[in-house]
């Protein structure tokens, strides 16, 4: 297990003291940290399929492949 040290505000720092008084804040601060990872990577996920909507970033397919599938799709 790691050991990670960060600077907060004292008026934070005091108030999560409060709030978790008699309370493991170590497991605290580790389940904060893992729902900001699951976090980021649905943010992250989700503006892959936004920009995927708005046609950003879609894939490039020639004219000749996309014929072919018109075809494919006539028979």
């Amino acid at each position: 297990m790691a050991t990670v040290n960060f600077s907060v505000p004292d008026d934070v720092r005091d108030a999560f003291n409060e709030a978790f008084a008699g309370r493991n804040k170590s497991a605290i601060i580790a389940d904060l940290m893992r729902r900001a990872v699951e976090e980021e990577r649905l943010r992250t996920q989700r503006e892959v399929a936004a920009d995927r909507l708005r046609r950003r970033t879609r894939p490039r397919v020639s004219a000749r492949a996309i014929q072919q599938a018109r075809e494919r799709l006539r028979q």
